[in-house]
C-alpha cells in the first residue's frame, strides 16, 4: 500500500517516489546516523527517498553521511546524500529542488516531533480517500499539541508569531513546524524562495498562502529533549527575524497571487 495513496505529477504521470523526506544536517554527527535510520524503519516497505543535506559542518558530519550512501542496501527506501552551503534554508532548498517525491516533508535532523506529522498526514489521507491537502504542516501552535515551553521560549514564539501576522499577514499558526507538501507545488515554489537560514519554511508556506492555499496544520509531540533544553533563540535574534520579515514582505510584494493549478490537473 503506497504512502498517501496514489502518487502521480501534473501530466498523470507516475511520480518516481511517494514521499521525499529532506534532511538539513549540520554540525548533526551525534543525530544523523539514528535519525536516517529511525526514518527508514518508520517507511520501510514504501517507496520513498531520504535526502540528507549537510551544510557546512565542521565535525564529522559529512563522513557518516558517506558512509551511510556507501553502505545503504538498495531498496524501496533511497538514500541520497548531498551538500549545500552554510543554512538550513540552503539545505532545504537543496534537497527540495532534488527532490522526487509525490510529497515532500521538510524536517530536521533530530525528529522533534519523532513521526507525529506523518501520522497526522496520513488520519487525513485516510479520511479523504488517500488525498492529502496540499500543505500538511507539524505544528506546534495546534490546540491539541503538547509542547512544554519555558516563560522565555514561550513569550519570544508568542512574539514572532504576532509579527508574522501583522507584518505578512500570515494565517497559519507555526509555518517553521515540520512542512509536508504536494511535491509539484514544493518544487515549483522553490525558484522563488531566497531565505538561506531559519526563516525558509516561512517564505515557502507564505508564497502558498499567497497562492490561495490554505496549509492544515495537525498537532504533534516535541521530544523530552528539546522540552529540556533552554531555546538558543535570543530576543535579539527575534527582531532580526522581525526584520527578515519586512525583507521577505518587500521581495515577493509585486509576485501577486501565484498561479497553481496541481489541484485541478490532479481532478
Amino acid at each position: 500500500m503506497r504512502l498517501f495513496g496514489c502518487s502521480h505529477d501534473q501530466k498523470g504521470a507516475r511520480a518516481p517516489k511517494a514521499l521525499s523526506v529532506v534532511i538539513p544536517a549540520y554540525n548533526s554527527a551525534a543525530v544523523i546516523e539514528h535519525t536516517v535510520h529511525r526514518v527508514a524503519e518508520r517507511l520501510a516497505g514504501h517507496d520513498v527517498e531520504i535526502i540528507v543535506v549537510e551544510n557546512g559542518s565542521t565535525d564529522g558530519t559529512m563522513d557518516i553521511c558517506t558512509r551511510l550512501a556507501a553502505d545503504w542496501t538498495p531498496g524501496p527506501v533511497s538514500l541520497t546524500v548531498l551538500r549545500s552551503e552554510k543554512g538550513m534554508g540552503n539545505a532545504l532548498r537543496t534537497g527540495a529542488a532534488a527532490s522526487r517525491g509525490a510529497h515532500v516533508l521538510l524536517t530536521a535532523d533530530d525528529l522533534p516531533f519523532g513521526f507525529d506529522d506523518l501520522d497526522g498526514a496520513e488520519k487525513l489521507a485516510a479520511g479523504h480517500d488517500g488525498r492529502l491537502p496540499e500543505v500538511v504542516i507539524g505544528s506546534k501552535a495546534h490546540p491539541d499539541s503538547q509542547v512544554r515551553r519555558g516563560a522565555l521560549r514561550g513569550t519570544l514564539t508568542w512574539g514572532f508569531a504576532a509579527l508574522r501576522r501583522v507584518i505578512l499577514g500570515m494565517r497559519t499558526g507555526d509555518p517553521q513546524g515540520t512542512v509536508l507538501m504536494d511535491g509539484d507545488l514544493m518544487r515549483g515554489l522553490v525558484p522563488g524562495l531566497v531565505e538561506p537560514g531559519f526563516l525558509f519554511t516561512t517564505e515557502l508556506v507564505y508564497l502558498a498562502e499567497r497562492a490561495g492555499i490554505a496549509p492544515v496544520e495537525v498537532p504533534v509531540r516535541l521530544s523530552d529533549d528539546h522540552a529540556s533544553h533552554e531555546t538558543r533563540i535570543s530576543r535579539a535574534d527575534v527582531l532580526a527575524m522581525g526584520m527578515g520579515l519586512f525583507r521577505l514582505r518587500a521581495r515577493h510584494r509585486d509576485g501577486g497571487r501565484l498561479a497553481w493549478s496541481g489541484s485541478a490537473s490532479r481532478g
